[in-house]
Formats: structure tokens, sequence, C-alpha cells
């Protein structure tokens, strides 16, 4: 049995399994997502689930049990990858596909079926393994691109769950984003969450245009309205543990390591950099700007070392290998260039550092160079703000690192601009130290307010928030008025049931043309089923044209209205509305075409008595400006007259304002002394019927949103069970 769990899940574990002569080994990180996540799970039930480091190959079926419970004692669970599937998941997908993508390096990016395959599987995995913590009441915390499927995989079995998602990389625009063939099925994934996080504002701007332009999900200040809920999206710009970098220039450890230094001199300055040896670091630029540093400023020499600290990272992959190589090359030629008997401009180092030497790194140097190509946030440049205690020293930071919205008193640079980080250098060197204090005190200032821990209780907080904004609309139709609606059905001799088609019995397509739009065979078998029983009077009032009902339903009996009740067929004939009138339509046809023409994705589709200009295929931004365009000229032409533009979802239409839903409906509910009526719709047309409607009719609506209907349900989906239901 499942308990009430906050579950964190990401692609490592905090606890590494290795295995050494046959004997499992374990090793704890005291990295910066299990620092921040440990202050959450400290003081609640909680169980993370990832990946232990070890190839499943290498490990017997003992070996596994042994894993599982010895995990257990570090709150951790595995999820065992083969070596198949590491390989195709996570080198393949994750890091030859979506890392570069999302990192803007579209040349670096591969695109393979097998890749995709197994990120599917993977992820299908985690969710195998997840389920057995999840339930009702249990808080999921999703952690980073590995795993952009799973937040829809657990909301599928488990609905209800309050679910969370953090990206730990930058997210890319949309012409970007859209290189991605799984595009849709990865933006689907992550929409399974409640709560989608990101480092900063403009990533959440990126995902909501993707969001919108990919899936048609609309939004409004971060919140996107789905079918049925809504997900909150946010900034929350990942901190650091702040007060142990910020003590960490005066523990003895790391002073006994500063003098261990040989590169440490009195009157040396000290330009650090530290970074993963990856290509989105922008190290070989770094490498150029400071050989044009040395070129244009040789009073520096001997008087300046650069120290390049470039941990390993994938070198079994050819491009990091490539990558090591031509940093070494570029290294080797300043050096043999520049250096004298007695000094190198470019000390270098390529591995992976204990913390207190990096510390000590951080508390020597006097110039801070991180100039990432592009970086989701960059703790490095935090890291070295908050270990310089005596306030002196200069960071210089790219304008592409998520970091750069937060340490605005940084030297910012284009980090493709060469000359302009040699520039940096040069002003950092010579900035007084009054000036280096006051610009540092305000970063620290910054920076120690929103640490690691402050960052993950924001997320848990903000995830438990979306409870409330999920909480059921008044109108939502319960079980119980479900049940007695059902009832009173069966208990009447005479039913009246009006039904509205798009976005009621069928959802919205793409195109207005027919052929994408014809009706379910189960909704087709209801409605004959129910226009057949001769207690009821079922009628479909429509938008759409006379032809297109005739040939969606050809059940004798049943009742059309088309072009909203322009048109209504009944006792086997169709009859033109006597409001109806067509003599206006002529000088607007010419302006309408020519906005379709003009706006890639628009059709116009002409009705006997109306105009609907669709833009549901036109992207988002252009949509937006020409259907404003339009209204404008539209309204301009037609001034105070009986003909009016009305909006509706992802519709303009243009038609006599007294031809409404509304007038049909009170004359269907005059014909006859009514047991029962029902009527359900989706949009502003609708709206028309309900307030025609006596106070005893059963009015749904479909979707979210204001109505003046009695009900609401939320999808196509809840209309086809209730009419199903209705026997």
């Amino acid at each position: 049995m499942a308990n009430n769990k906050l579950v964190i899940i990401s692609t490592r574990l905090p606890v590494s399994v290795s295995k050494v002569n046959g004997k499992l080994h374990y090793s704890q990180s005291t990295g910066g997502l299990a620092t921040g996540v440990s202050t959450v799970s400290k003081s609640r039930d909680s169980v993370w689930v990832g990946w232990p480091g070890i190839s499943s190959d290498e490990l017997t079926a003992k070996d596994k049990k042994e894993i599982t419970e010895e995990l257990k004692k570090y709150k951790c669970h595995p999820v065992f990858l083969t070596e198949e599937e590491i390989e195709n998941f996570y080198s393949g997908y994750c890091n030859a596909t979506i890392w570069p993508l999302l990192h803007y390096f579209t040349n670096m990016t591969e695109f393979s079926d097998e890749y995709w395959k197994f990120y599917k599987k993977v992820n299908q995995l985690f969710y195998k393994e997840t389920r057995q913590f999840v339930n009702g009441g249990s808080q999921i915390w999703v952690h980073d691109y590995q795993l952009m499927l799973l937040p829809n995989l657990i909301r599928e079995k488990h609905p209800n769950s309050l679910i969370g998602f953090f990206l730990h990389t930058p997210f890319p625009s949309f012409e970007i984003f859209r290189l991605l063939p799984e595009r849709e099925e990865l933006l689907r994934g992550l929409l399974g969450a409640n709560l989608i996080g990101f480092h900063t504002y403009d990533y959440v701007r990126h995902f909501l245009s993707s969001t919108l332009r990919t899936l048609g999900y609309e939004s409004s200040l971060g919140v996107i309205q789905l079918e049925d809920r809504v997900v909150q999206t946010d900034a929350f710009p990942i901190g650091i543990d702040y007060k142990k970098f910020a003590k960490s220039g005066k523990s003895r450890l790391v002073k006994s390591t500063i003098k261990s230094f040989d590169l440490y001199k009195e009157k040396t300055k000290v330009i650090l950099a530290v970074d993963r040896a990856d290509y989105t670091k922008g190290i070989p630029a770094r490498l150029d700007a400071f050989e044009m540093f040395l070129q244009k400023h040789p009073e520096y020499i001997e008087k300046v070392v650069m120290v390049l600290l470039a941990a390993p990272s994938r070198e079994n992959v050819d491009a990091y290998q490539q990558l090591r190589e031509e940093i070494e090359q570029k290294i080797s030629r300043i050096n043999g260039e520049y250096s004298t008997v007695d000094w190198s401009p470019i000390t270098y180092f390529h591995k992976s550092m204990p913390q207190e030497e990096v510390s000590a790194l951080y508390a020597i140097a006097d110039v801070m160079l991180v100039t990432p190509l592009r970086d989701g946030m960059n703790l490095v440049a935090k890291e070295y703000v908050a270990a310089k205690h005596r306030q002196k020293g200069v960071l210089v930071l790219s304008e592409m690192a998520g970091v750069a919205s937060e340490l605005t008193e940084a030297l910012q640079v284009n980090p493709n601009n060469t000359k302009q980080i040699a520039n940096a250098i040069n002003q950092a060197l010579k900035m007084k130290p009054s000036e280096q204090k006051k610009r540092m005190r305000a970063m620290q200032d910054r920076i120690s307010s929103y640490t690691i821990n402050k960052w993950a209780e924001d997320f848990i907080a903000e995830l438990e928030e979306t409870k409330n904004k999920e909480s059921r609309h008044p109108k939502l139709l319960s079980d119980k008025n479900r049940g007695n609606l059902i009832n009173d059905y069966k208990n009447a001799n005479r039913r009246l049931i009006m039904l509205d088609y798009d976005g009621t019995l069928k959802s919205f397509v793409a195109s207005p043309d027919k052929s994408l739009a014809y009706p379910s065979s189960k909704v087709r078998r209801i409605i004959r089923r129910m226009t057949n029983d001769p207690a009821n009077k079922v009628v479909i009032v429509s938008g759409r044209p006379k032809n297109t009902l005739e040939a969606f339903f050809e059940d004798k009996g049943l009742g059309l209205v088309a072009e909203h009740g322009a048109w209504v067929f009944d006792a086997g004939n169709w009859v033109k509305s006597s409001l109806t009138s067509k003599k206006w339509k002529k000088p607007l046809m010419p302006i309408l075409q020519q906005f379709a023409s003009r706006t890639p994705g628009a059709v116009l589709e002409e009705k006997d008595f109306s105009f609907v200009w669709h833009y549901r295929n036109v992207s988002a931004d252009l949509a937006f400006v020409r259907k404003e365009e339009l209204k404008m000229e539209l309204h301009n032409i037609l001034g105070d007259s009986e003909i009016d533009v009305f909006e509706g979802e992802k519709i303009l239409e243009v038609k006599p304002r007294n031809m409404h839903k509304g007038a049909i409906v009170t004359e269907l509910v005059s014909q006859e002394q009514w047991d029962f009526i029902l009527c359900m719709g989706d949009d502003y047309t609708d709206e028309d019927m309900f307030r025609a409607l006596p106070e005893r009719a059963n009015s749904i609506h479909v979707g979210s949103g204001e109505t003046e209907a009695r009900y609401i349900v939320e999808s196509v989906k809840d209309v086809v069970n209730l009419l199903n239901d209705l026997k």
C-alpha cells in the first residue's frame, strides 16, 4: 500500500553505485539539487527514484536486490538500465538530441528514430518504478529534460496526482523547438504536470509560445488552459548553498589549499574559468578572447595568469573529444607564443577538483570568466560571488546564461564577441576596489536571499497551491446531479434535447472541411437511438451549413438547425428563417478573401447567410494581429447596421445580429409542454440558447469559463458519456 509521499524523480540518484572486484560500493552526491531537495524531503515521508549510475548488465539478481535494500537507507529507489538503454536513451536522445537543441546547437543535434524509441521506453521504465509510491495524496517532483514524457505517463494512470516538473536547461524559442520531430509528444508529456518550472521567465515565455503554436493551448498569466484542467508555469531561479560558499574562504582547509597553488603570487592577477568541458560553455571563444587581451595589452604579460578548470564530460562522444583537442591546441599555442622562462599565461586543469580546491580558486581569483554560449542558469557564477566574502573581485558574465538576469552588476558580454570579452577582462583588472565591492555586495545581497533551499521550498509551496487553482468549478456537474438528471430523463414522458455540434458532440478539428469533422460512430449510434425514442424530440442546433448537417445525420425524425437558426429542418423539409437576408454579403466578400489570402493558414468559409473567417491554423502572433485588423475594418464598414462581427473559438463570424440560436430555442420550447429539457453547447453562440431556456431546463456548458448554463462538463468525452447513459 503506497504512502502519501513526496516522490522525487531524476535520471541520476544522489547516491551512485559502483562495483569493484565484485563488491558493491555506494557514494553520495553533494551537488546542488541533492542539497536543495533534502530540505523539503527531510520534513516529510519521501523517496527519490532514479538510476544508480551502474549498468544492470554488470549486476546479478542478488546485486539488484541488495542495491534496492541498501538504497532504502538513503530514502532512494533504483531504476535499473541496461548498457543498450544507457547508450540510446542517455547518450543518444538525451545528450545527442535534446541537449544540443535546447541549447540552440542545431548543427550538433542528431535525429534518430532508434534514440526516440529508447527515450520512450526508459520513461516508461521510470513510471513503472515510480507507480508503487503514487496515490491520491502523493506529491511528485520530476526533474529535467531526460524525463519529459513522465508527467503525463503518471497523469494517465493517476489523474488526481499532484505533479511538478522542473527543467534545469534553457527552453528555446519556438523556431528552434519546432525542429524536434517529437515536439508534440514532449509537450504533451510536460503538460501532464500541474506546475512546470523554469530558471527564467524567458524560458517560460518560449515554452508558452511553443505550447500555443504546436498544440493550440492558450495561456493567461502563465496558466495554460487544457480541455479538462489547468497547468501553471513559473520561473524559479535555482540558487546555491550560500552559507557554505560564503564560509569556504575562511576554512583552514581552503586556506592551506590556496598556499599549495604555485600560481599564487601576491602581484599576479588571477583570471579564473571553471566549467564542464562542454561545447555549450564557449571555452574556445574564451581562450581566443584572452589571447586578444594579451595582444592588445602586452603590459599584463607576466602579471596575469588565466586558470582554466575544465571538468571531463562525456569523453566517449566524438564531439567532446574534438572539443578537448581544440581547447588543448589553443592553450598550447597561446602558451607557446607568450610564455617566458618562469611564466605561462594559462594554467590548465582537465579534471574534476574537490570542492575545497575549487573554493580556493574562487578565493584567489581577481576576475571570474563565466562566458557560456548558452546556459540554463550557471551556478558557478553564484558560487564565485558568494565566495568573495571580502567583496573584492569582478565577474565577467555571458548574457546568454540564465543567471545574467539576476547578476546584473556583473560585466555582461556577448560570448560570441571575443573583442568585447577581451575589453571586459581589461576593464575588470583596472576596476577600482571600491567599485568591485559595490558591485559584489549588491549581487551577494540578492543571491543570499534566494538559496537552493528557498528554491526547493518555493517550488513545493507553489505546487501545493495549484490544488486551489484546480478546485472544482461550482457549476461542475457532480455525480449526484448527474444521477438526478438521468433519473429525470427516465421518468419523463416528453423530452426536448437540443445539442450543439462542434465542441460539444465533436472536438474541434484543424479545418472547417466537413470530411474532417464527421461524427464518430458512437455519436451517430447514440443520436439514432435517442431519435427513435417516441418520447424524444432531438435537435442538432449548429452553426454549420445545412448540407453539412445533412451529410452528418440521416436519422428520420431528427431536427436540424443550420447557421444558428437561418435554416431549420423539420418534418422532412428545410425552412428558411424569415429573419434572414444575404444582400449584405457581396461588398464584404473581397475584404474577407483578401485577409484570408494574405494570412497563411486562414480559411474563409461562406455559408448561405454568414461568413466565418477561421484562423485555427494561423501562427499565434499573426492570428492576433490579423484578427484585430479584420475586426476593425469590418466594424468601420458595418457601423450600426443589423450585421455584426462575432468572435468564437478561433473564428470571426459575420452574420445578422438577430440570427442566433436563442430564437430557435424559444420556438422549440413553446411547441409543447415538455417534462424534460436538455440543452448542451460550448461557445458564445450557445449562451443565447441557455438564456432563452426556462429555469427548470438542464443546460450544460462544455469546457471552462463563465457561462449562463446550469452545469458544466469538462470535455466532449463527458458529453458523449452522459448521452450514452440516457436510456
